[in-house]
């Protein structure tokens, strides 16, 4: 009996100092965990087939931010877009075209440490606030009633923190986040949510949003569940809506047929 229960304490032990070792693990790995950037040189010359313009955008601490303004031909107004948590703005041309083909303008920001842009991202308060300041510097150049706010996964948070504080003509959120706490909560259970500083709750920002809010999830999302759009739509008011598209995957959003089809239809 003895024996029993010094192997049950030194099993308990082991699974202790794993689960706080599993817990410190991801409080000190937590923007390589949400982020992963790629990297460009500051020299690096973009070539794009949409006319571009690059755009610094300075951050409260002085760290320059890189951003490119696609350009439309005839412009109605802006497309303020804030991509995903991988690669950079190479990659975001297809999607930029989506909107410049509807006759608005599109400008896309890179995070610190993504692309051209300097530093890195150390919390959720800077991450916002360069979002901010980025959104800020454009409505120097458009009228807010002509902007749209649009997120896609990680950039769906910020997206309706925006909205919440801005007077923007209309808030787009592709396959958003109920909040980082509900991601780990589905996904890891069995880890505390404590440890966690990036909550990025964009359900609170939804109530505040005054600009119609327009969401669209795919039901067959493999990264952020389907789940997550569904309880958005609980903070809803009247004028907005949930669009769900059939077998739609985590990936190609932009290009999804029934979200471009309601995009001409709408704008």
């Amino acid at each position: 009996m003895k024996i029993v229960i010094k192997i049950g304490k030194w099993l308990l032990t082991l699974v202790l100092v794993l689960y706080f070792s599993g817990c410190a693990y991801l409080y000190f790995q937590q923007e390589n965990i949400l982020f992963h950037p790629t990297k460009l040189s500051a020299d690096y010359q973009f070539d794009f087939d949409i006319e571009f313009e690059e755009k610094l955008i300075v951050g409260k601490d002085g760290v320059g931010l890189n951003g490119v303004l696609f350009k439309s031909e005839k412009s109605k107004g802006l497309v303020f877009y804030l991509h995903g948590n991988a690669g950079d703005i190479t990659r975001c041309e297809k999607d930029a075209y989506v909107y410049t083909d509807l006759g608005y303008d599109c400008f896309v920001l890179d995070y610190r440490g993504f692309g051209k842009s300097q530093g890195e991202i150390i919390s959720q308060d800077q991450f916002y606030s360069d979002v901010e300041i980025a959104y800020d510097s454009l409505c120097e150049l458009y009228n807010e009633s002509d902007i749209i706010i649009l997120g896609y996964s990680i950039g769906t948070g910020p997206a309706a923190m925006l909205s919440a504080k801005s007077d923007a003509k209309h808030l787009i959120l592709l396959a958003p986040y109920y909040s980082m706490v509900d991601m780990m909560n589905n996904q890891y259970p069995f880890i505390s949510s404590y440890f966690l500083e990036y909550k990025l709750k964009t359900y609170e920002f939804i109530p505040k949003v005054k600009s119609p809010i327009s969401i669209f999830h795919g039901d067959a999302d493999e990264i952020i569940y389907y789940g997550s759009s569904v309880k958005l739509k609980e903070h809803f008011n009247s004028k907005d809506e949930l669009i769900t598209l059939p077998g739609q995957k985590h990936g190609g959003m932009n290009e999804n047929p029934i979200f471009v089809k309601w995009l001409r239809n709408k704008f």
